[in-house]
């Protein structure tokens, strides 16, 4: 039992028990149900943020009846709200708890965030200004709540149906599987945020990353062609790369594992696989690279954008036996690190100048960098989500100090959310 323990003002046990009474799709309205009772609130509200980065969706459960300008499946509701620079859009960015008087009710909005990965927001109308515990216990409630979602979205659709505001296609399906669970991680050495815009045509661009203890490792790769045959392409690239890397793979062996996969199991003898692999020693800062024929990543390093010179290797699914070659990168505090593919680069984005574009927006954190980045680019291709490629990008902000409390207000650094 876990009596006595308790999270803003609701014994735990009692949330827990109530999520696992629920139903997947209910698990988020059993807990809101006890924030709101417990706060004595008018209503409350979730909003799950939209795949796109770009707004947030209101998941509503009505049995009957139509909802004007919103998606229905079944008997839920995704009605969608555009980011406009107000105050959701706010607390969601600067990961802040915002209170509003309107309308004769004080609204309360807290990130829903874990890890830094934005989930959503908690909305709560109460009838008199709340004081700074009743905030406090707000903000425990929605971190409370990250869990909940990360734990039941497991089991259903719904969120991640809520979530689409565009259809995918076929080869969209099989690209969504090969990212990683979430886009953001925040540890006390490290931040790391990366983005996916997709052409209309799927270009098999992917990136991942995974955390060991001492060790984090993370890629981005770029599957030749487009559509289903560059996603199933691309599939082979990562799972080899995931395959020796729960293996203990070293980094060079993932690499000719990644090869081998295309050159063994590719359907045709032109597909290939473009990337560039690191693997970062947690303890010094020690970051080492394979590049695969992949365009070089950027080093901002005392607000100044350079390349990184890395000798070029063949892509992975070319030559059998030519062995790839690991180069040694030494960070220091501060330093970011953004790894891209060619669609960042090429037609309309090659507009974009790249290297000053990140020396303005150093300040920003990683979550925010990869959507603004991401925006310049459909900006450049017409503003309407037609890229000709894949764009796709990842950032690493390197902090040092592996193994320190990592600093945390519900579930994310305040220090390195973008003010």
């Amino acid at each position: 039992m876990l009596r006595g323990v308790t999270t803003s003002g609701m014994d735990l046990n009692d949330v827990l028990l109530a999520v696992e009474r629920a139903a997947p799709v209910d698990a988020v309205k059993a807990v809101t149900r006890k924030i709101g009772v417990s706060l004595d609130a008018r209503w409350v509200s979730f909003l799950v943020a939209d795949m796109s980065g770009r707004a947030l969706v209101r998941l509503v459960h009505v049995p009957i009846g139509d909802v004007s300008g919103a998606r229905r499946q079944d008997e839920d509701v995704a009605l969608v709200l555009p980011f406009d620079g107000g105050p959701q859009e706010q607390a969601l960015r600067a990961q802040q708890v915002l209170v509003e008087e309107a309308g004769g009710q004080f609204v309360v909005r807290a990130p829903v965030t874990q890890r830094g990965e934005a989930i959503g927001l908690l909305e709560i109308a109460l009838s008199v200004a709340p004081t700074d515990a009743a905030v406090q216990r707000v903000s425990q409630a929605a971190h409370t709540l990250a869990f909940v979602v990360i734990a039941n979205r497991r089991h259903t659709d719904l969120f991640e149906w809520g979530q689409r505001t565009t259809p995918f296609t076929l080869a969209a399906e099989i690209q969504r599987r090969l990212l990683p669970p979430s886009f953001t991680c925040e540890a006390d050495s490290f931040t790391l945020a990366a983005w996916l815009e997709p052409a209309a045509s799927i270009g098999g661009d992917t990136f991942d990353y995974s955390l060991a203890r001492d060790l984090l490792h993370l890629s981005i790769t770029d599957a030749v062609g487009h559509g289903v045959h560059s996603a199933l392409t691309a599939t082979l690239g990562v799972s080899g790369l995931r395959n020796a890397r729960r293996r203990g793979a070293t980094l060079l062996e993932q690499a000719q594992a990644a090869n081998q996969a295309l050159i063994e199991n590719a359907p045709d003898r032109s597909a290939f696989v473009t990337g560039i692999l690191g693997r970062l020693d947690l303890r010094t800062g020690g970051l080492s690279l394979v590049n695969a024929g992949h365009p070089a990543p950027l080093l901002i390093r005392a607000g100044v954008a350079q390349l990184v010179a890395l000798p070029v290797d063949r892509p992975f699914g070319v030559l059998r036996d030519k062995p790839y070659r690991e180069t040694r990168l030494e960070l220091r505090p501060g330093d970011r690190l953004v790894l891209l593919t060619d669609g960042m680069l090429e037609r309309g984005a090659a507009a974009i100048d790249l290297p000053v574009r990140l020396q303005d927006l150093n300040d920003l954190h990683p979550r925010e960098l990869v959507r603004v980045l991401g925006d310049l680019v459909l900006d450049v291709a017409g503003g309407n989500g037609a890229l000709p490629d894949d764009a796709c990008l990842l950032v690493l902000d390197w902090h040092g100090g592996h193994g320190d409390t990592r600093h945390t207000n519900a579930g994310a650094d305040p220090d390195r959310a973008t003010t």
